[in-house]
């Protein structure tokens, strides 16, 4: 199915963070009504399902927008211009200390379609080595092993965060866990 696209009539930033920025486009809909559509354009970002022989590497770290501190898949954003695997190579070196001999793309995908501008990829990373950590300076974060068998079941223990959920069903689906 081909949807055709509607006319945006007016597109305008209202706010820019550093980190994101946010507005509306004012669109002219299928039956000639004009509405406001609002949304937040995020950079690129990579989720790195990092496995180590029988375990997965997982970040645990406090996330003050939910104040709760979470399990995660390591992650962070892309640099402009960087692939997606160069991108998990560096992130997974910097957060937890291992670098991968082996990175995989496994899926590149739009997040909250319905409010977010934000492409996301999903990456498998193997055959760790000692590598350098080097945190930014809002990272606090501690590293955790966690065996394969039980990474799903640990992620969906609260408070689930949902590109953890996805790179590991992915991983899983894609026969690396």
């Amino acid at each position: 199915m081909t949807d055709p696209e509607w006319p945006v009539l007016e597109s305008e930033t209202e706010y820019e963070t550093g980190w994101y920025d946010g507005g509306y486009d004012r669109v002219e809909q299928p039956d000639g009504t004009e509405k406001r559509y609002y949304w937040a354009d995020l950079p690129p970002a990579v989720i790195v399902v990092a496995i180590d022989e029988t375990e997965v590497i997982f970040v645990e770290q406090y996330r003050p927008t939910i104040r709760r501190t979470c399990l995660e898949l390591p992650a962070g954003i892309v640099e402009e211009g960087e692939d997606y695997t160069v991108a998990a190579q560096r992130e997974l070196e910097e957060e937890t200390g291992l670098r991968p001999e082996e990175t995989v793309l496994l899926q590149t995908f739009d997040v909250a379609t319905g409010v977010l501008r934000h492409e996301r990829a999903i990456v498998v990373a193997t055959d760790l080595q000692p590598g350098s950590r080097n945190l930014d300076d809002n990272e606090f974060l501690e590293v955790r092993r966690v065996p394969k068998e039980t990474a799903i079941d640990m992620a969906r223990e609260q408070p689930a965060n949902d590109a953890t959920l996805e790179g590991l069903l992915l991983a899983t689906y894609d026969g690396y866990l």
